[in-house]
């Protein structure tokens, strides 16, 4: 199975639906990034398609530097390829694995030397009376230790933000040996952004099934079913977001 066949008479593995879209490479368009220098995007997962968040990989060029993420917005960022430089952190070079939350209304921007390709999240950041906004938080994959899932050690979740109520998101890298799956069908509130960094297996997405490889991107809206099962001679991992930590009433949800 691969996410680059060539396509015949029309055909692609993606998939959109009313509850769920499957975004295969294949169908990906670039935008331009406005406010950015040096780089576009290939926009997967926007409030147009229903979500309440945005996901999409930016891909910066030699001189690259990012622009601002809008007024209220946070943003999530994850290197997979390349390297880049926070204005906040100039001696520290972000490389493949590392991340950084960037919260609302920060004065933070990244750029870099060569080039880099970034998986990013944003959403508009919804506060809490009891809680104050949350602080940047920059990490390394490699440096985060995982934890079996429901005591499953085939199946290990690293969580890369603090899972206190300042923060109203998480972002966590979700790693499967073969033959590993997702303990249940799994339906819940939270919304989930996702993308495959490696392997391949099948996704259950409503009543559906699909074969996913390194590449995909997927939406879950809320109470969308979904289970997972890690295929193939190699661990399967996945990237994903969700929103959490907020009242469902709150007139930023509606």
């Amino acid at each position: 199975m691969t996410s680059n066949a060539p396509l015949v008479f029309g055909s692609t593995r993606s998939r959109v639906e009313r509850n769920y879209a499957l975004i295969t490479p294949d169908t990906h368009v670039n935008s331009p990034l406005i406010g950015w220098t040096e780089a576009t995007a290939v926009i997967h997962i926007s409030p147009e398609m229903g979500a309440r968040f945005t996901q999409y990989t930016a891909m910066l060029a030699a001189g690259g530097r990012s622009g601002s993420a809008g007024p209220g917005v946070e943003r999530f960022i994850y290197v997979t390829q390349g390297s880049i430089v926070l204005s906040t952190q100039s001696d520290r070079s972000l490389s493949v694995g590392c991340y950084a939350f960037i919260p609302a209304d920060s004065e933070v921007f990244f750029s870099c030397d060569q080039s880099a390709t970034l998986v990013v999240f944003e959403k508009q950041y919804v506060p809490h009376p009891d809680f104050e906004p949350p602080a940047m938080v920059v990490g390394n994959a490699k440096e985060v230790e995982g934890v079996p899932f429901m005591g499953d050690p085939d199946a290990v979740l690293q969580t890369f933000l603090p899972i206190s109520p300042e923060f109203d998101m998480a972002v966590n890298l979700f790693t499967y040996q073969p033959g590993a799956t997702l303990p249940q069908v799994e339906i819940h509130v939270m919304e989930h952004g996702l993308i495959m960094t490696d392997g391949q297996g099948i996704y259950r997405l409503g009543e559906d099934h699909f074969p996913v490889a390194a590449g995909d991107v997927i939406w879950m809206a809320s109470y969308c079913p979904q289970w997972f099962v890690a295929m193939g001679k190699k661990p399967a991992s996945y990237l994903y977001y969700k929103d959490i930590h907020r009242d469902r009433l709150s007139e930023k949800f509606q």
